[in-house]
């Protein structure tokens, strides 16, 4: 279901009817169809072809064997011998099990991290990402207000939040509500306002233990006659670095501003640091002004801010890196993000993002963490290296074992494959191809930082006095 529309001051029940579940599976029936036709990876088709020639090679290498051993005067059961050896040994088996056995455990692992590939295509175009460009809220924010300055004026501060708070209660916009939960987190005690009057697109006005409690922005302050001179710079300051400054003020009496933004998930630092880890350059892509977006770029540790953009201008920015010769992955979660992740090299959506951004993605974040774009690029890496020595091991052990089984070597120094060590030969070397796949499974991959120790972004300050 999807609304149109934000409900604060009642509760609202939805059901999820048969005809939805119907639905729902019907749509993942598609996907997964969809997915299924274009699961074959690129070097999966490269890895069909060679099977396909090895075949011929096999044939032709046969015949020309028993010929070459016939005219040379080998008897022909002894020719036959050795013309059969060539084409058990040069069976493609191992050829054919070295990227499906490597994309299987790639996309199990991921699986089991919340990392869904919808197609194998997205898998290796993964390992080649050398760029990765995230939106900004919803993605790297949790899209919700939190507090992160507090500057009484004075040296009661606790009192002054605790008046601010009171009348912040009455209120159901999101930003008194983040306020609020900033005052509970500190344990003030709780006051009670009464004459509450909200003022639209200004702030609010309240009575709270006999004083006029007023909270709002500049022109609230100036048609209620305050002076805010005492708080104007700190005010101006924290507007500049992209945040939401709320100023406030008891009794006719400046008391302080409150400033307040768009909180970064927990796990957003370590996600950028994790891409760094792996030599990934990483953008962060809004709509939002430039303080706003530097300033969660400051805290998270992105190279580059791409900010100001429009909806439908997302897709050409991704375009315009493109032209720059870089592998481009987009990460987002509205509707407004499915151009830009159809543009790009790899589309990585939120699992908890719209279904246009899910469908339109060729990978899907099942937890809606940001850390979980490292871990998918991170698989990816993984799963290209791994089939890259499956079929170089495949390749080579034909290589080598096809003269021997021709029986190059037999005439100077004896040594001959018969047909049944040839075809131990062939299945050990698919045996190996297989368990080399699944050493995967020890791919060491991103971890969140120790609660413990992680330091919050957006930790709110106090000062003790602003004058």
């Amino acid at each position: 279901m999807i609304g149109a529309t934000c409900v604060n001051t009642v509760g609202t029940r939805c059901e999820y009817g048969r005809r939805g579940r119907r639905r729902h599976r019907a749509r993942a029936d598609r996907q997964a169809r969809a997915g299924g036709a274009e699961f074959k990876a690129p070097g999966q088709r490269l890895a069909d072809r060679a099977a396909f020639w090895l075949v011929l090679v096999a044939l032709i290498g046969g015949t020309l064997t028993f010929l070459v051993w016939f005219l040379a005067g080998m008897d022909v059961p002894m020719a036959i011998l050795f013309a059969i050896t060539v084409v058990v040994i040069t069976c493609p088996d191992a050829l054919g099990l070295a990227t499906p056995t490597a994309i299987m455990v790639g996309t199990g692992l991921g699986a089991k991290r919340g990392v869904l590939f919808k197609n194998a295509s997205g898998i290796e175009t993964a390992a080649r990402i050398d760029t990765v460009v995230l939106d900004k809220t919803g993605t790297l924010t949790k899209g919700e207000p939190e507090v992160t300055d507090y500057l009484p004026v004075g040296t009661d501060d606790l009192e002054l939040l605790s008046l601010a708070a009171a009348l912040e209660r009455e209120s159901e916009h999101p930003l008194a509500k983040a306020i609020v939960t900033y005052a509970d987190e500190r344990g003030i005690p709780r006051r009670t306002a009464t004459a509450f009057r909200n003022v639209t697109g200004q702030g609010a006005i309240a009575t709270v233990n006999g004083k006029q409690v007023v909270l709002g922005n500049a022109r609230l302050m100036a048609s209620e006659g305050i002076d805010t001179s005492a708080v104007a710079a700190q005010q101006q300051a924290l507007a500049n670095g992209g945040r939401t400054a709320i100023m406030f003020a008891v009794d006719g009496k400046i008391a302080g501003v409150i400033a307040l933004a768009d909180a970064a998930r927990d796990t957003a630092r370590a996600a950028i640091d994790a891409l760094h880890e792996q030599g990934i350059e990483v953008a962060m892509l809004t709509g939002d002004n430039k303080p706003t977006a530097e300033r969660i770029a400051s805290l998270l540790g992105i190279d580059t801010v791409i900010a100001d953009v429009l909806p439908e201008d997302k897709s050409a920015k991704i375009a315009e890196l493109q032209k720059a010769g870089k592998k481009v992955a987009m990460v987002g979660d509205g509707v407004n993000d499915a151009p830009a992740l159809a543009q790009a090299d790899l589309g990585i959506a939120i699992g908890a993002g719209t279904d246009v951004a899910i469908e339109t993605a060729d990978v899907v974040l099942m937890r809606s963490d940001p850390l979980d774009v490292a871990i998918a690029l991170k698989i990816g890496k993984g799963t290209l290296r791994k089939m890259r020595q499956n079929l170089g091991w495949a390749i080579g052990y034909n290589a080598i074992a096809l003269p021997i089984a021709a029986g190059v070597f037999y005439p100077a120094f004896g040594i001959m494959l018969t047909p049944e060590i040839a075809a131990i030969s062939m299945s050990g070397s698919s045996v190996i191809v297989a368990v080399n796949a699944l050493l995967l499974k020890r791919l060491r991959l991103p971890a969140p930082a120790d609660p413990a120790t992680a330091s919050t972004p957006t930790t709110a300050s106090a000062s003790g006095g602003a004058s």
